[in-house]
């Protein structure tokens, strides 16, 4: 068999289990003013961005243009570490601080640190070079005012939410209801 056959056959195997995932952010409006950031990861934005768009729809909230809800957020970084015994949180806090650290407090058993979205590789790296267990590391929306909604109208968002949140393509969903 030729050497092309052989390395076409390959590069087609390998493609097939191989898809094309793209990140994308869809921003819009739930009912009762609520707004709400939709992440996603979809190997099919034609799907996706119909998929979001119907259940906006549905429940009687529209999709933004990019850029329409995204303002409302701050984008930080956080980390949850397992706390270690004599540390002192105000100590820990000046050392992170030229990693870009924002905020530290005590939960439990553990410390949760917040800091910018750019801050998130050297607050990563400080914490391991210090011997911390971290529990867990990933990236919020944190919306900068809370809109209080009655319970009837909580749950209205409730359903929209967890329809994105049944979606496979749908990786985070945030609001800013109150």
């Amino acid at each position: 068999m030729p050497k092309d056959n052989v390395e076409r056959a390959i590069k087609k195997a390998s493609g097939k289990d191989q898809a094309d995932y793209k990140e994308v952010v869809y921003e819009g409006y739930a009912p009762h003013g609520i707004a709400v950031l939709v992440e996603t990861a979809t190997d099919n934005p034609t799907r996706t961005v119909a998929n979001v768009r119907s259940y906006f729809n549905k429940a009687g909230g529209s999709l933004g243009t990019s850029g329409s809800v995204d303002y409302m957020f701050e984008h930080k970084c956080s980390f949850k570490v397992k706390m270690k015994e004599e540390i002192d949180l105000e100590e820990l806090e000046l050392e992170l601080i030229d990693s870009g650290v924002q905020e530290i407090f005590a939960e439990d058993e553990f410390i949760m640190i917040y800091g910018d979205f750019e801050a998130f590789g050297p607050l990563q790296k400080c914490l391991e070079e210090n011997g911390f267990d971290i529990e867990n590391a990933e990236f919020e929306r944190i919306p900068q005012e809370t809109r209080p909604l009655s319970e009837e109208q909580s749950a209205d968002i409730e359903k929209l939410l967890a329809r994105f949140e049944e979606d496979d393509d749908v990786t985070n969903v945030f609001h800013n209801m109150g």
